[in-house]
């Protein structure tokens, strides 16, 4: 298997896992189990995450967009700081519960909208 293959299915194995366990605290939240605080959720993400975000950036190498990227991936990026900002203000247990819910409708729309762009992958400015 060529190097871009095995990073796009690392790729794609960790941005679906990402929004798997963001999803998982949100509803362990809503249903007042803030105990995954405590527990291996906690930094899973950020381990997933990290690993997604490397996958990500050598793709960008692999690929060749390091020097020219298309529209639809500026988007993604975007669309990205987006998601971690919304899913911050989510999570946090000291924000206000109707902030909460707003966030987390923001950051899940996001998603949908970033897998959106890296399956159809339109062409725009």
């Amino acid at each position: 298997m060529s190097a871009y293959v095995l990073l796009k299915m690392l790729h794609m194995a960790t941005a679906y896992l990402t929004i798997l366990l963001f999803a998982l605290r949100l509803v362990l939240d809503a249903a007042g189990r803030p105990g995954w605080r405590q527990t291996p959720m906690r930094f899973i993400p950020h381990i997933n995450d990290t690993i997604l975000l490397v996958s990500a950036i050598s793709l960008l190498f692999v690929v060749g967009y390091i020097h020219a990227m298309p529209g639809w991936l500026i988007a993604k990026i975007v669309l990205l700081i987006g998601y971690i900002i919304a899913g911050v203000f989510a999570l946090k247990t000291t924000v206000a519960k109707p902030v909460r819910i707003v966030a987390s409708i923001l950051a899940l729309a996001q998603v949908l909208a970033i897998l959106h762009l890296a399956m159809a992958k339109p062409f725009f400015g």
